[in-house]
């Protein structure tokens, strides 16, 4: 079983000094900055990919929270589908990731 990821500012921070570019995300609001960042791998026969759930936060502090999949570490836009065990995964992963835990609740 595959291992839901869990990305924290810090860590995204950590990562980017590390590569010297900053971990942003290009949105219909304007450039944005990866708060947190869920990762959740799945599969469908042969063909592996990742739903990512991302808290983003455009330079005037708004808040936004992107669905999207990956392949080949690319993210896709597009319908997100996800299977209700992989959900589970999810919430799991987001107990790892308060901050957009919190923003997701209803």
């Amino acid at each position: 079983m595959h291992m839901a990821t869990v990305r924290t500012k810090a860590q995204a921070t950590a990562e980017t000094k590390a590569r010297r570019k900053a971990t942003t995300a290009a949105t219909p609001w304007g450039a944005t900055e990866v708060v947190e960042e869920v990762t959740v791998p799945q599969r469908a026969g042969e063909k592996r990919f990742s739903v990512v759930v991302q808290l983003l936060e455009t330079r005037s502090g708004e808040r936004l929270i992107r669905f999207a999949y990956t392949t080949e570490g690319s993210a896709r836009r597009g319908p997100v589908t996800m299977r209700a065990r992989d959900l589970e995964r999810l919430r799991a992963a987001l107990e790892r990731a308060p901050v957009l835990e919190e923003a997701l609740r209803f």
